[in-house]
């Protein structure tokens, strides 16, 4: 897979903001699920749309509302009257890219559907196990602003999300472009399809096989666990934080053309991974306090 190709492609439409592109690729070659905060207007439907279409996935969109039901996400069994027979109508959930726009608006029990779906990889209904297809990526998005008829994730469900991101404003030019009437989710049909499915596919199994030292695997618990210890931090990374550090940072290493990690690669996707996985004191912001114990946490040779 060309993931610098996949990158130029969809920053064709989401312009000024390869950062942000190459941060989801990094995710999902990582093999995790992406959640974007972000005020509504900024592009978060482009990216999704972009990037499902660059490498010829199959996309669907989920618009959540609090009166969504679980089975909206997963599908039902309908009664089949020629056959006689209960039969299964796959629900959005069944594609490669599914976008959970606004996860925050739906109830607890729908949201608890779609991240069962996100961890295991496969849905139960009427006591039938599915699997979802492959590769499988959630991106989820949530205005960070807005509370009212909002219920939000709780940190438990929060840390089922490997990486949080934001996408942000658009640069002066693009802004301009927009008002001039060229929206950029109207360019996202002429995206071209850059790689396959096979191609990704290999790719995150290649992830896998990144080297990983012992040392740089101290370097990690070493961040996790100065995040238990911070006064500043009433509820640190968990396990799974340090197993998703380390996955997204062989995934940055594969990306950059390497086949070992360094702790180049662990600094620049800490923030991304475990910010969102803490919970402050009053006045203390997340992504601040990690880049803080990055800069004491001392780096291997």
């Amino acid at each position: 897979m060309d993931v610098r190709a996949v990158v130029d492609e969809v920053s064709k439409v989401v312009r000024g903001k390869e950062e942000v592109v190459l941060r989801a690729v990094t995710c999902l070659l990582a093999g995790g699920h992406l959640l974007v905060e972000d005020i509504p207007g900024v592009g978060k439907t482009t990216l999704a749309l972009a990037l499902a279409r660059a490498m010829d996935l199959s996309f669907s969109r989920i618009q959540f509302t609090s009166d969504l039901l679980p089975s909206d996400i997963t599908g039902t069994s309908v009664f089949d009257q020629a056959r006689k027979e209960f039969v299964f109508k796959e629900g959005p959930i069944f594609h490669n890219v599914v976008l959970a726009d606004e996860i925050n608006r739906a109830t607890p029990k729908t949201q608890s559907a779609l991240l069962e779906a996100m961890a295991e990889r496969q849905v139960t209904v009427d006591g039938k196990t599915y699997r979802l297809p492959e590769p499988f990526f959630v991106i989820a998005t949530q205005n960070p602003v807005e509370h009212y008829g909002t219920y939000p994730l709780p940190e438990s469900q929060m840390d089922r999300f490997m990486m949080r991101i934001n996408v942000g404003y658009p640069d002066r030019e693009t802004e301009k472009d927009i008002v001039m009437g060229i929206n950029p989710l109207e360019k996202v049909g002429a995206v071209r399809k850059v790689t396959t499915k096979e191609e990704i596919l290999e790719s995150i199994s290649k992830v896998k096989d990144v080297y990983l030292s012992p040392e740089v695997a101290e370097f990690i618990v070493s961040i996790v666990r100065a995040t238990r210890e911070d006064p500043r931090i009433l509820l640190g990374v968990s396990p799974r934080g340090a197993i998703h550090l380390a996955q997204c940072s062989r995934a940055l290493a594969f990306v950059k053309g390497r086949d070992f990690v360094v702790p180049e690669d662990v600094i620049e996707t800490a923030p991304y991974v475990l910010s969102h996985r803490i919970i402050t004191r009053e006045g203390a912001e997340g992504e601040g306090v990690v880049r803080e114990i990055l800069q004491k946490v001392e780096v291997p040779k």
